[in-house]
């Protein structure tokens, strides 16, 4: 089993889900865990059942995520680990091109996108400060290939945080923060990608589950693992990487 006893991690995205579930890994594993989410009442049952530190913030606002990650390495004595989970779809389904207005289509892109480069950028230099650290994203399928969501927003977002993701390694590997994200496939974790299963159909279903090598949907569990491994010392000469977590689809 991985060992991160010592090491203080910060999850946003955790009230639910993949998040929540990387949480969870991430304080089997030993580490102190902090939690983040918008979702103040999800986040307050997590909180409960992990036992965990938190704080309820709007990731696509720089100054909170900067107040935030702060006030959580100050009572935590530092941060070594961020797993950013947040993001998703925010509730939007795929429409044509000519409906969608900037209002949508921004929402996407501060919850994937900016999110992401504000999190690195406040967490950076307090991983600096003890020596290394690790930044790990949950990326998608979606910023690897077209979406099945048909989200064009989405999966311009996605795409656009393997880019940041990779720029990050770079500009952040001398310093010993490695940067790698997790691209999952379909996950049913929360209420939205059970409506995008439903809304699939049995014929939907069928064909997804059958172009599957391993010819099952994958867990949060799943994911949660993946990320733990990158954010282990194992993975300390891993960098830049984007990591596929979905049976052999891609």
């Amino acid at each position: 089993m991985l060992n991160l006893e010592g090491r203080v991690a910060l999850v946003t995205g955790a009230a639910q889900g993949i998040g929540r579930a990387i949480a969870s890994a991430l304080k089997e594993a030993g580490a102190t865990v902090a939690l983040a989410d918008i979702d103040a009442d999800g986040l307050a049952v997590a909180v409960r059942d992990l036992e965990a530190d938190s704080v309820v913030v709007d990731l696509g606002d720089r100054a909170a995520v900067h107040e935030a990650v702060g006030r959580i390495a100050a009572s935590n004595g530092g941060l070594d680990i961020l797993i950013n989970a947040a993001g998703g779809t925010r509730g939007q389904a795929g429409r044509p091109i000519a409906e969608i207005d900037e209002a949508a289509w921004r929402m996407i892109f501060e919850a994937n996108v900016d999110s992401a480069f504000w999190l690195a950028q406040a967490a950076a230099p307090l991983m600096r400060a003890r020596g290394g650290g690790r930044i790990v994203a949950i990326a998608s399928g979606a910023g690897l290939r077209p979406s099945l969501t048909g989200i064009q927003s989405y999966t311009a977002a996605k795409h656009a945080l393997v880019g940041l993701v990779k720029q990050l390694s770079q500009e952040l590997g001398p310093d010993g923060i490695t940067v790698n994200a997790v691209a999952p496939g379909f996950v049913r974790s929360n209420p939205t990608t059970e409506r995008q299963w439903e809304a699939m159909g049995e014929d939907g279903q069928r064909r997804l589950i059958e172009s599957i090598h391993t010819r099952r949907l994958g867990t949060a569990e799943d994911i949660a693992a993946a990320a733990l491994f990158l954010a282990s010392d194992q993975a300390s000469w891993i960098s830049g990487q984007i990591l596929s977590v979905d049976g052999g689809r891609s």
